[in-house]
This record gives C-alpha cells, sequence and structure tokens, in this order.
C-alpha cells in the first residue's frame, strides 16, 4: 500500500495477523479487550506485541495512533477509578522507542521507589484522553464499565535548560540566528544539541517517544537504581567522560570494582583468558589451560593459518564476516566458544555476519602490520603493569558509570545543551527547501510544520531511511540495509544473605558469558552489585542481569515477561548453584534496539555519508554507523555538529 494514503485504522484483538497489518499499514488502531482477562494486563500484551511487531517491520511504534474498547470495573469513586486506569493506560502506551519494562514485586514486598523519568516533573503532559463520562452509562451496560479509553499522542516540550515542561509544539521564535533542528532524542542527538549551545545557533530537539534518551534509562529494582539499557563506557575513550564531566555529572563517575568475567561453556564455569582481544587470543598456553576451547581447538590455535592470496585476489578482497577472518587462521571453535560471545554483548549479532572491519577495527588495522593473528593481538595489549618497590600500582580503569545509573545522563546532557528539546514531537517527513528544511511534525490528521536551516538526523537506520526517502534516495537506500536485533534484559534481585556469601574478593566475577552454540536462552550474565560496589549500598540485595536474544533469533521474545524471567532465573541456576527465589524482578524488551554491523557496513556507511555531504545543512548521528558505545554515539554528534556548524559559516561568513 502505497503513501499517501487516507489514514487507516484497524480494530481487532488478534496478535499475530491483525497487529502485524497495524504496525505495516495503519495510522491508528483499536484494541479490544477480551473477556475474563484483566483488562490492563491484557492491553499491556498486545502493546509489547505492537512494538515487536513495528521494530520488526522498522516502524515508529510511537506514530501509530491507539484506542482501546474493554471491560473495566469502577469502584465506589468512579472518577477516581477512571483516572487511576486511564493513567496507567497512559503509561502502557507511552513505550515508544523506550524499553517495554516490567516489575514484579514478590508479594509481602514494599513496592520500591520509582526511578522513571517517563512522566513530566514539572507540568502535566497535554496527552489527549477521552473516555465515555462516568456518569453515564455504557450502552447495553447497568454501571457503564464498558468505555472506549483514547490515547492520542499529545506534545511533551521541554523548554530550554529544564527536564520538564509541556504543550503543543507552537511557533519557533525568530532572533536572526540561524534555526538548526536536531531530530532524536537519544544520546547522540542530546550530545549534537549539547555541542551547539556555544555556537550561535538556535537549536531544536525533537524526539518522537514520550521520553528521552533511548537506550540510556533507569528504574528502581528492589530499592536499587539500575540501568535498563547500557550500564557501563568506556573509561579509555573521552568522548563519553568528557560529555559528562561538561554535563556536570563528572563527579558522580565510578569505576567498576571487579572485570574479572568467565564463559559458561562446555558444562562449566571457565575464567576468560586475560591476554586477548575480544576473545582473540594472543597466547595460545594460557588459553588452553583455561578449559574453553577443547584440545583440538587448541591444536589448531597452535597451527595458525595464515593465508596467502595472490596479487590478483588481495587486490580484489574486501570485507569479510569475522568467523570467516579469524576462523580461516585459528578455527573457528575459537571463534564459537569466545569472541562471538563477546561481539554478542556488544552487538547482539551473530560473527557470520558481522564485519570483521567494522566490529574488530583495531585488529583489523594490526593485521596489516603483523604476520600472524596472535601477533596482532599481542601489539594491541598493554604491558603487564609494573608493581612500583612502594606499594601498588592501580591499573586505569576499563568501564566506569554514574551512581544514579547511565539513565540519568540523557536529562543532564539536555538541561546542559539550553536547547529547545521536545518530546511526543514525531517527525514524519523531511522536505528540501530553497532556504533549508522544512519538517512536518505530528499526525497526518493535525500535521504541524518546522522550518530549520540545517538538520542533524540522529535516530535508528530504518526511520532516518523514512525521512530520507525522497531528499536523499542514496542514503536511504543504504540505511534500509542495516538490520537490527532485538534483545531483552531481565534483573533479578535476591536478599543479600542469599549470594555470594562464601566467595573471596579474588573469586569474585562480573558476570559470564554463555556461547550461542551450547544452545542456551540466556547469552550473558552480570552480577550487577559485584561489578558495581555503590549499587550494593543502596539496599540489602544483589542485582544481576541476564540478556537474552540476540540477531534471528527471536522465538525465545516471543514468551510473555513471567515466562521470559522464569526462564533466566532457570538457566542462571544451572550455570552458578544460585537457587535462592528473586525478591523482585524486571523485564526490559529492546525491539529492533542494536545495529548489526553486518559484512560491508563500512563501505554502506561511507555511501550514506557521501549522499548525505552532497545535501548542505544535513548531516547524520547515532549508532548506526561508528559503533553502539556511548562514546562512539557522542563521536558521531561531535562530528554531525563540525559538518553543520561549518555549512553554516560558509553560507553567512
Amino acid at each position: 500500500m502505497q503513501r499517501p494514503h487516507p489514514p487507516i485504522l484497524i480494530g481487532g484483538s488478534g496478535e499475530r495477523k491483525t497487529l502485524r497489518l497495524v504496525a505495516q499499514y495503519a495510522d491508528a488502531c483499536n484494541l479490544f479487550d477480551l473477556p475474563g482477562t484483566q483488562f490492563a494486563d491484557n492491553i499491556a500484551g498486545k502493546l509489547r506485541v505492537l512494538r515487536e511487531h513495528c521494530a520488526a517491520v522498522g516502524r515508529d511504534y510511537a506514530e501509530i495512533e491507539k484506542t482501546v474498547s474493554g471491560h473495566f470495573e469502577l469502584g465506589e469513586d468512579r472518577q477516581a477509578s477512571l483516572r487511576d486506569l486511564l493513567a496507567h493506560l497512559r503509561e502502557l502506551a507511552a513505550g515508544a522507542s523506550t524499553p517495554q519494562s516490567s516489575t514484579r514485586l514478590v508479594p509481602g514486598m514494599t513496592p520500591p521507589s520509582r526511578l522513571s523519568r517517563r512522566s513530566c516533573p514539572t507540568c502535566t503532559p497535554s496527552n489527549r484522553v477521552e473516555s465515555q463520562p462516568a456518569d453515564r452509562p455504557a450502552p447495553g451496560t447497568a454501571d457503564g464499565s464498558d468505555s472506549t479509553i483514547r490515547l492520542a499522542r499529545g506534545e511533551h516540550r521541554v523548554q530550554p535548560g529544564t527536564p520538564g515542561g509541556c504543550g503543543r509544539l507552537d511557533g519557533m521564535s525568530t532572533d536572526g540566528a540561524p534555526h538548526v533542528v536536531v531530530i532524536g532524542g537519544g544520546i547522540a542527538g542530546l550530545a549534537a544539541a549539547f555541542y551547539l549551545r556555544d555556537q550561535p545557533v538556535r537549536v531544536t530537539v525533537l524526539e518522537g517517544s514520550p521520553r528521552l534518551g533511548g537506550k540510556l534509562s533507569a528504574s528502581d529494582v528492589a530499592g536499587v537504581a539500575m540501568d535498563e539499557g547500557a550500564e557501563a563506557l568506556l573509561a579509555r575513550r573521552p568522548e563519553g567522560t568528557g560529555l559528562i564531566a561538561a554535563a556536570g555529572l563528572g563527579d558522580d563517575l565510578v569505576p567498576a570494582g571487579v572485570t574479572s568475567s568467565a564463559v559458561y561453556t562446555r558444562g562449566a564455569m571457565r575464567s576468560l583468558p586475560r591476554r586477548q582481544f575480544m576473545g582473540v587470543p594472543a597466547d595460545p598456553d594460557e588459553l588452553a589451560a583455561t578449559g574453553v576451547i577443547s584440545a583440538e581447538g587448541i591444536a589448531r590455535v597452535r597451527d595458525e593459518t595464515v593465508p596467502q592470496p595472490s596479487a590478483e585476489q588481495a587486490a580484489e578482497a574486501g570485507d569479510v564476516s569475522v568467523t570467516e577472518y579469524i576462523g580461516s587462521r585459528l578455527g573457528v571453535e575459537v571463534v564459537d566458544r569466545i569472541v562471538d560471545p563477546l561481539l554478542g554483548g556488544v552487538y547482539a549479532g551473530r560473527s557470520e555476519d558481522l564485519s570483521f572491519s567494522a566490529t574488530l577495527a583495531p585488529l583489523a588495522a594490526a593485521t596489516r602490520q603483523h604476520a600472524t593473528l596472535t601477533e596482532a593481538v599481542t601489539s594491541l595489549l598493554p604491558p603487564p603493569p609494573a608493581t612500583p618497590a612502594g606499594g601498588e600500582n592501580k591499573p586505569a580503569p576499563i568501564f566506569v558509570t554514574l551512581t544514579s545509573g547511565l539513565g540519568a545522563l540523557p536529562e543532564a546532557v539536555a538541561k546542559a545543551s539550553g536547547a529547545d528539546v521536545r518530546t511526543n514531537a514525531m517527525v514524519r517527513e523531511l522536505k528540501r527547501t530553497e532556504t533549508g528544511w522544512r519538517l512536518t511534525i505530528g499526525s497526518a490528521a493535525d500535521p504541524e510544520y518546522l522550518d530549520a536551516d540545517a538538520v542533524i538526523l540522529a535516530t535508528p537506520a530504518a526511520p532516518a531511511a523514512r525521512l530520507l526517502k525522497n531528499s536523499v534516495s542514496a542514503a536511504a537506500a543504504q540505511l534500509a540495509e542495516i538490520p537490527y536485533a532485538s534483545m531483552a534484559i531481565i534483573t533479578l534481585a535476591f536478599r543479600a544473605e542469599a549470594l555470594f556469601q562464601q566467595q573471596s574478593p579474588a573469586q569474585q566475577r562480573s558476570g559470564y558469558l554463555v556461547p550461542a552454540v551450547d544452545g542456551r536462552a540466556v547469552k550473558a550474565v552480570t552480577f550487577s552489585t559485584v561489578k558495581w560496589p555503590h549499587l550494593a549500598r543502596q539496599a540489602p540485595v544483589h542485582v544481576i542481569r541476564c540478556s537474552v536474544g540476540r540477531s534471528g533469533d527471536v522465538a525465545v521474545l516471543q514468551r510473555d515477561d513471567e515466562d521470559l524471567a522464569a526462564l533466566a532465573a532457570a538457566e542462571l541456576a544451572e550455570a552458578t548453584g544460585i537457587t535462592a527465589p528473586s525478591i523482585a524482578q524486571r523485564v526490559t524488551r529492546w525491539g529492533g534496539g542494536l545495529p548489526q554491523y553486518n559484512v560491508g557496513h563500512l563501505d554502506r556507511v561511507t555511501r550514506i555519508r557521501t549522499a548525505i555531504a552532497d545535501q548542505p545543512g544535513l548531516a547524520v548521528a547515532g549508532a548506526a554507523y561508528d559503533g553502539v558505545g556511548i562514546p562512539a554515539c557522542v563521536a558521531t554528534a561531535k562530528l554531525a555538529t563540525d559538518q553543520v556548524t561549518a555549512y553554516l559559516a560558509t553560507r553567512n561568513p
């Protein structure tokens, strides 16, 4: 069905076919409650399925207007009951482009304080909510309990320098300064706005979902402030820590207390070799001592194969997968049991698909200077630290985080940027004009327009491709080829006395990885309160995060939250012997959350940027290009701001 077309509404309750049609074609949908079910739980499940369908087809969940129809009981104070129900449903519907989380407390536990920043702290959101008046029975009922509730998209605006504030998108004030619009309120978009704060420009950030931050979000689990997405950043890259310090959170940075990890494979927990780069070993003897791979696999590593391509083959050589490059030299087993789990923890991808040059860039560069792969790895590793005569030499931290969680970073950056930051402001169209760009915002039935001198597009690849389809078709075609993987994070809290009581500090690990070839659902586990000691001081609990899902592995993510949490707990018990029941759990789903840097990614990004460069005043940023970590995303934001400011300087010398 080609767009544009008249607005389409699809109604029904079928999760496999109907909701997929909604994701593919509809501008609005009406969800039917099923008799005999809990109204809110049933609707929450349907919204979750709709989000997953949207992620699968590259559709923005937030741009679909949603209504629900069903039967629900009102209490004696019917107005209060309806208000509570509407507030709950509004929160459920507000999950567009955000982590889809559910938190369950075991009966008897005191509900923890909530740290979610999804509600506006300074005023009331302008989302329109319409229902049958509570004092008038609906047709066919005696008590008016059958109602249709409309959860329409409102506009939530964060005024310059404040984390909250709501209102419809209105006309922009004009003070003669060029206007730069950043599309996307994830960390890349917010960083771009921050880097523009000292430039002679006006900046507007438009985020389509109800909250800022993208994959950065934190909420409370059993009294502990736990990140729902990314929970660490590399300390050695200055882009991330520099932005944190500039945003005023430098004093809140803390290093990981424990960094050693393990691999649960071949029926046992086994230490990772220390001298390795993303699983590629430098020392076959050390690798053999871990027991991670078999004797046959060790023999293959020792007998490293160095391909000798002909001159013609070398000239024609292009990008290859991680499995093809490393497996052809050291054997496939080292890829399957060490390299693939480590890469999976970053990209949720598969080594047979991921680009060697894009995902292991430092190693790819080193291989051009060394005869063997193990020599290249050795060249990238620091020498063993020397202990000074006067005492212990403490190594520099590898990973750092914020005491309040990395979920606190987006709000701080937004506030420090001084930009006009708006949520629930979905950009539907981006057009070139004689003087710059025109953005169409909001629903097809009620569009609004915003003009800009320059635009930074800081969204995932699929919405970026949609916005560029007409104006920069070459870039849009390349963006559409970047696939995304879905995953879920199950966070489990246990009473402190039930875990890790017999371990000495030397025995403690930050977590473990599970190779996909072992056939388990959980791919990685983090012992959060061990890795980050400051978390253990927040409440008398231990918290563990389990990651499930990777590229192409969607079946396990079709389980409901209870089933997924039970599966994670069972596999955790099998690997670690932890059989104590959890006292709280949270399931966070990231549908289409991680871009896949598959073979050809670097050339694809080059073609995207070349096409974008032909459009004055346009730049791109985000995780789809040069790396998925916070520092890499921030670096793309700095590059994008440099590009648009250079253009504006030539236009206004």
